[in-house]
C-alpha cells in the first residue's frame, strides 16, 4: 500500500471515527464523574482527557510513514 493511501486512510479514520467516538465517551464520562467535583479534579480530568486522545494517533503514525515493503 502506498504511503499516500495509508495517510488518507489514517486521516479519515482519525477524523471520522476516532475523534467523535472519543469525544462522546469523554463527555459521557464527565457527566457521570464531574457534577459535584472540585475545580482541581475537573481540571485534572480535562487535562488527562485532552492528552489521551493522541495515544492511538501516535500508534498510527509509524504505520502511515512506513515505506512499502
Amino acid at each position: 500500500m502506498s504511503p499516500r493511501l495509508k495517510k488518507l486512510i489514517a486521516t479519515l479514520l482519525i477524523v471520522l471515527v476516532w475523534l467523535p467516538v472519543y469525544a462522546l465517551f469523554v463527555m459521557g464520562l464527565a457527566t457521570h464523574v464531574l457534577p459535584n467535583a472540585t475545580w482541581y479534579v475537573s481540571l485534572g480530568f480535562y487535562a488527562l482527557a485532552g492528552t489521551l486522545w493522541i495515544l492511538p494517533i501516535g500508534l498510527a503514525l509509524p504505520w502511515m510513514h512506513r515505506e512499502p515493503g
